[in-house]
Parts: C-alpha cells; structure tokens; sequence
C-alpha cells in the first residue's frame, strides 16, 4: 500500500508540484518574504513584552506600552514594505539584473499604493502629510507581490529592448546603475500612481476582496490548515523537502493571516486566524517534519543498536525541531513503516490544534516565534503567554508518542533481526 502511494506522489503528485514551486515568481516570493521574516520575529516579541498577561507586569509597563509597541509597528507593521524589497531584489537577481534598482522599484510601486492623508499631532498641530500604515502590513502582501512583479518584468523589458540610458563604461557602476533605471522607474511610478489616485482605484482593497475567501479557507477552516501539513509530511516521506516546496505556495497566505492576527492584538482586540504558518510549525510538527520528536524519544528506548544511535544523535536537534539526522539516518524516507505514522501523526495533530483554537480552550498565536524554539516552550510564548498553548503542545506530543509507539516497535524488531544475522546495514 505505502510503496503505490510512494510511486503515486514520485510520478504523479511530485513533478507538477516542484515545477509550480520553482516557478520564478513563486521562489522570488519566497525568497523575499524568508528575508523578512528575523525582523518581523523580533517586532512580534514586543506584543509579548508590552501585552504579557501577568497583572503585575501590566501594571509595571502600563505607562510605557506604546513605546514597548514601537518597534512592532515599525517592523511588523511595515512587513510588506520589507517584503517588496526584498522579493523585488529576488525576482531581479533571477534575470541576472541589477537587484538593487528591482528592490527600490518595487518598494517604490508597492508606496504609491497608498493614500497619504493630512497629519494632527495629539494637540492639534499639523503634521504634513503622513501615509497611514493600514495596508503596509500583512494585509497589504498581495499588493506588494503584484506591484513587485510589475515593476521588475517592466525594468526587464526596458533593459532587454534597451529602453535604458546608457553611461560611458567610465562612470562607475552603481551610478550607471541609476542612471539604467530613470526611464523604468519613471514608467512604474506614473502607471501605480495614475491607476491609484488618478482614476482612484484602491489596489490593496481590490486585492484583498479578490482573495478573501482563500485567506478565510485556509485561516479558519479545517481543511485549509490538513491539506498543507498533509502534502508536506506526504512530500518529504517520498524523499523531497516538503516544507520547501509547500511552503513556496501557502507562504504569502500565511503571512497575511500573522499579520492580522498580531495586529488584531496589539490593538487590543483577539487574534481570529488559526491556520498561521506557527500552527504546523509550533503545535502539529513537534520536532520537525512529522513531528520526529516522538519518534527520536522512542529510538533511544530501542533494542536495535543502530536506531538507539540514531534516536541518541537525534533528540537534541529534535528538541530544537531539526530533524533531518533522523529523517534520513531512520530513514523515514520511502520507509513504509515508519512513513505511515510520519504522514498520520501531524494530521491528528493538526486536528486536535485546530479544534482546540476553534473552541477558544487556547488562544491562537499571535507571536511569530523562530522554528528552532524548543517545545512546550514555543506553545506559551507563541499565544502570547497563554499556559494552555504549553499544555496543548505536550499533549499533541503524547499523542505523537502513541501513534509511532507500535511502528517504531515493529521497524526495531526489523532492525534488530538484521543485526543479529548481520547484515549490514
């Protein structure tokens, strides 16, 4: 049965998907939104500190909690300015062109989009014009990634019918560089800024009209957060790196749902998303990929030598969900034993996470935690400090445990024969 659904996803279900994520659009995306992510993490921690919900913590940074949330909004809260730089730069270097100018290109057709307002300060006094930032978060990601495509594919068609304004090869490059881009750039910004406030259409809203019902699928339904974390387990047991591959698909849907759900809290509001990117990462995928936690614990309980071993090197990284020792020195890849409980376990995990967030018997995250932080601590600080995201955690490790239990005695039984006739593994 597992070798027909291994020859399935190799010949039917990998090809298409690899050539879908390689798409050059997509990597760039990818690429740009990974580059963001260190700042965004560290913005997200400020929700924690300024919001933790301990009386006499709240009670100490009361007077001091929009200065605690400034590095959030300046971070979090520019997330997609971020990003179109830096998927401009990324889809810029995949044609071999100057990345700088596609970065400042795309920022600069991704800023037009927006409707600078007059400014008041607290007292009355006049600002100037200001640029309100609803829409330069999260919530502004697909408008980044259409301005970002639009002002690189223009910079490229100028350069490639050399529609450029060409310097002597003495002046010095990053100079030149400029220069190469004045007639791209200037055709970008008079098209973003006559679409936008000359006929007055409002990308961002179109856009997010446009995808709402995906955004809510995969944010709020049950099958929106199984069906990536049952490719990426289903991928990697076939042997490719799942989480790439997914990831470069659902990757800009998960970051709007983040930004909403941090944004809904520093507001003061609840978080409403529950199909986050840290809901696989956090709470269904303990360990890594197909949470190989359990699967780690268990080995180092093993009868055979080689997966003592093996659970023995793989319980520190797995603590710190990195598990590739594990899932190629098992190896869990094209392993029919033990890719059953690999591909069963996350799903029951994914379902008992959601279900519990669906019932609020745990908040849902609204802190963007680094992959490497070890469970059950990543389940309190990543729900901003609720206990039950601990308990939930250790929970769906228990559960975990149990699924791998009778695979894992079944694979040691294997192992051990083999060891015990000699034969090499």
């Amino acid at each position: 049965m597992m070798d027909k659904i291994f020859k399935f996803v190799e010949e039917k279900l990998l090809p298409p998907m690899a050539k879908f994520a390689e798409i050059r659009y997509l990597r760039a995306i990818r690429d740009g939104i990974i580059s963001v992510m260190p700042v965004i993490m560290i913005g997200s921690f400020f929700i924690l500190i300024a919001l933790f919900p301990v009386p006499a913590w709240k009670a100490l940074v009361a007077d001091h909690v929009a200065t605690l949330m400034i590095p959030f909004r300046l971070t979090t809260g520019l997330m997609s300015v971020y990003a179109a730089y830096g998927m401009g730069y990324a889809l810029a270097k995949t044609y071999d062109m100057d990345g700088i100018s596609g970065g400042v290109l795309s920022m600069s057709a991704f800023l037009l989009t927006a409707y600078p307002q007059p400014g008041m300060t607290a007292a009355g006094d006049a600002l100037g014009n200001v640029i309100p930032m609803t829409g330069l978060d999260g919530s502004g990601m697909f408008t980044a990634i259409l301005t970002m495509i639009f002002a690189v594919e223009v910079l490229r068609f100028c350069k490639e019918k050399n529609i450029t304004i060409k310097m002597p090869p003495q002046v010095p490059k990053s100079v030149s560089r400029s220069f190469e881009a004045l007639i791209p750039g200037f055709i970008i910004i008079v098209s973003v800024w006559f679409i936008t406030h000359f006929l007055g259409f409002n990308i961002n809203e179109a856009l997010l009209q446009l995808f709402s019902p995906l955004v809510k699928i995969a944010g709020n339904t049950y099958i929106g957060v199984i069906i990536p974390v049952l490719f990426i387990s289903l991928l990697w047991a076939s042997g490719v790196h799942g989480y790439s591959i997914i990831g470069s698909i659902f990757r800009p849907v998960w970051a709007v749902l983040m930004a909403e759900n941090m944004m809904a809290v520093a507001n003061g509001g609840v978080a409403q998303n529950i199909g986050t990117e840290g809901l696989i990462g956090l709470f269904v995928a303990i360990g890594g990929a197909g949470g190989t936690l359990a699967m780690a614990i268990l080995f180092t309980r093993a009868k055979s030598t080689y997966l003592k071993q093996i659970g023995r090197l793989s319980i520190i990284p797995g603590i710190f969900n990195i598990n590739e020792p594990i899932i190629f020195g098992a190896p869990v890849v094209l392993n029919p034993i033990l890719a059953i409980p690999f591909i069963l376990g996350p799903v029951i995990t994914a379902s008992t996470a959601y279900f519990a967030m669906k019932m609020d018997w745990v908040s849902r995250i609204s802190v963007d935690m680094p992959f490497t932080v070890p469970a059950p601590i990543s389940g309190f600080l990543a729900t901003g400090g609720d206990w039950r995201g601990t308990v939930l955690v250790l929970f769906n490790l228990v559960l975990l445990l149990l699924i791998y239990a009778p695979f894992v005695k079944a694979y040691d039984k294997k192992m051990l024969e083999q060891e015990q006739a000699g034969v090499e593994l």
